[in-house]
């Protein structure tokens, strides 16, 4: 049996083969198409300066010809550890343009947990900043890769050819940006097609390791173009985005999305609710994007200001609740509700800015153009009756095209026909309209970030004392859900909670430690299957009532 299958009549049939007479396919395209309908628009607003599309569009030449004298081709990895700014993304756009493909390093993640994406993705190059924030990466890096003080290679990165400081603490082997950039005096031919790899996006899942998902130029390109015309997006417009670019939020709904628009993007190291306010008043953002958490900040912040700001409009991954109050109190009268997830480059549906305010803020969505949908029961795998909410099936030029030598992992997400599952229960209406009801079984959402928690409790298993740990989301206020733990000790073992919350917390990115934790004799008494696993609803609902937690505000 199959199961019921839906798509989008509004542009049934579409596919990679015919979308290039729709929008660009290549970054090289797109960004030669801003460049001459709005040379003297600014491109992007970031910490490290602003620079208009013709700007751009020249230095990312300057940095394609640097980049092909360090010796980049087509199809290599390239690393960017940096924080949002105009050279993460001048740099993204140059690589792409050659071909090669960028590999975005979480900023905020800790040193194993580097060396994993560093070592997986066989990184030829990477662009490092010396200091970001409160993380010094040149000692972390000293950790991680000892031949940075010396001469690369290093022994546990053979492939790793070149680390460019973006810095002024600059090793003995590595390189200095100054010194990289200088070698950018010629010409060096764009290279790049609409199916190459343009990213590899690592994203937790169920698993203990992320998972590189590749995405191609077309992927992204079309994916980030109907995305810029539903939020409704217009040249000269100003976008306020301060989704990290080492997220697929941040390069195809992002930076992207403003490159199809010829729109100015606006964005900033880390999100902080009173900054982004000033920003949004003093740079007239029309747009505005975020999630639940990002709106919830912005809202609740004693200096916002409606009448000082210049809002129309942007998008949100958030709740009604949310959207009504993004749409009645921050002023933007069109925004939209998204979703997707990385593995569709990201966005599988999207409202439209010119729709009805009720069902926007309803967060009711439409498929996007061309792709196809089916719904199953997520325990049984048989068909849905209709009307009845399931398991959300994707096919269509949105899909990736796999992850990156993870050839189980990738049969197991995406079958021979095409089909992308995506772990998610959606509700589909008559009207084809989507609402998304459950996130994946076991991912955690952590203001914003994917949180695997069978990875957490690996790392948790690696402490001596520790015999069984489980790991489930709990309200927060501020972060909708945060990681609770619940440990079962060895035998004969004695340990202080928060000494083992300590010891997590200095091995895990700051997001994915556990907030609460809590020992127990065991989990038979709380609920485990016939297969011996705990079960997580049982243990959630335990959570949030030892830990004196309300419920009524944990995301659904």
């Amino acid at each position: 049996m199959t199961a019921i299958a839906f798509g989008d009549q509004s542009a049934k049939g579409t596919s990679i083969m015919n979308l290039s007479g729709i929008c660009a396919q290549t970054v090289v395209d797109a960004l030669d198409r801003a460049a001459a309908i709005g040379p003297d628009i600014e491109a992007v607003v970031a910490p490290d300066g602003r620079i208009t599309f013709a700007e751009l569009q020249t230095e990312v030449a300057r940095l394609c010809s640097a980049l092909s004298a360090m010796g980049v081709e087509r199809g290599d990895h390239v690393g960017l550890c940096l924080g949002n700014s105009v050279r993460w993304l001048s740099l993204f756009y140059a690589i792409g343009s050659l071909g090669a493909v960028t590999v975005p390093v979480n900023t905020r993640l800790r040193n194993d947990e580097i060396a994993y994406v560093l070592g997986q993705a066989k990184l030829k190059y990477l662009f490092l900043a010396d200091r970001l924030l409160n993380v010094d990466f040149i000692a972390m890096f000293r950790d991680i890769c000892p031949a940075i003080g010396g001469k690369l290679p290093d022994a546990a990165f053979p492939n790793l050819k070149r680390i460019v400081i973006v810095g002024d603490e600059v090793p003995a082997g590595a390189t200095s940006w100054n010194d990289f950039y200088e070698d950018g005096q010629g010409d060096a031919a764009p290279g790049c097609k609409a199916d190459d790899i343009l990213l590899i996006q690592y994203t937790s899942g169920t698993t203990s390791f992320p998972k590189g998902v590749m995405l191609t130029h077309s992927n992204m390109l079309t994916n980030s173009f109907f995305v810029s015309q539903r939020i409704g997006l217009r040249p000269a417009d100003r976008y306020h985005s301060a989704r990290p670019f080492f997220h697929v939020a941040g390069t195809t709904l992002s930076i992207l999305a403003a490159l199809h628009a010829t729109a100015t993007l606006v964005t900033m190291t880390r999100f902080e609710a009173k900054e982004a306010l000033t920003l949004l008043e003093t740079e007239r953002c029309t747009h505005v994007s975020g999630n639940d958490t990002m709106i919830l900040m912005l809202l609740n912040h004693p200096d916002l200001d409606r009448s000082k700001l210049s809002l129309r409009g942007g998008w949100a991954a958030a709740t009604p609740s949310v959207m009504k109050r993004m749409i009645d109190e921050l002023g933007a009268r069109e925004a939209v509700t998204t979703y997707g997830m990385s593995e569709t480059s990201p966005n599988i549906s999207i409202s439209c800015w010119w729709e009805p305010e009720a069902v926007r803020a309803d967060s009711r969505m439409r498929l996007q153009p061309g792709i196809e949908v089916k719904l199953r029961n997520p325990d049984t795998h048989e068909p849905i009756a209709p009307g009845e909410p399931g398991e959300l099936l994707v096919r269509g030029w949105n899909v990736m095209r796999g992850y990156f030598e993870k050839p189980e992992e990738t049969a197991a997400a995406l079958d021979a026909d095409g089909w992308l599952a995506t772990g998610d229960v959606v509700d589909l209406d008559k009207n084809r309209r989507l609402k998304f009801v459950a996130r994946a079984k076991d991912i955690l959402r952590v203001g914003g970030e994917n949180v695997s928690p069978a990875e957490v409790e690996d790392m948790l298993h690696r402490h001596p004392k520790i015999r069984h740990a489980q790991i489930v989301g709990v309200p927060d206020e501020r972060l909708v859900e945060v990681p609770a733990a619940f440990v079962v000790l060895k035998e004969g073992e004695d340990a202080d909670p928060d000494d083992l919350l300590t010891w997590a917390k200095e091995r895990l990115a700051g997001f994915k430690a556990p907030r609460y934790l809590r020992i127990v004799d065991g989990f038979e008494t709380i609920g485990m299957t016939a297969s011996s696993k705990v079960k997580r609803k049982e243990l959630t609902a335990y959570a949030i009532k030892v830990l004196g937690l309300d419920g009524r505000d944990a995301a659904k």
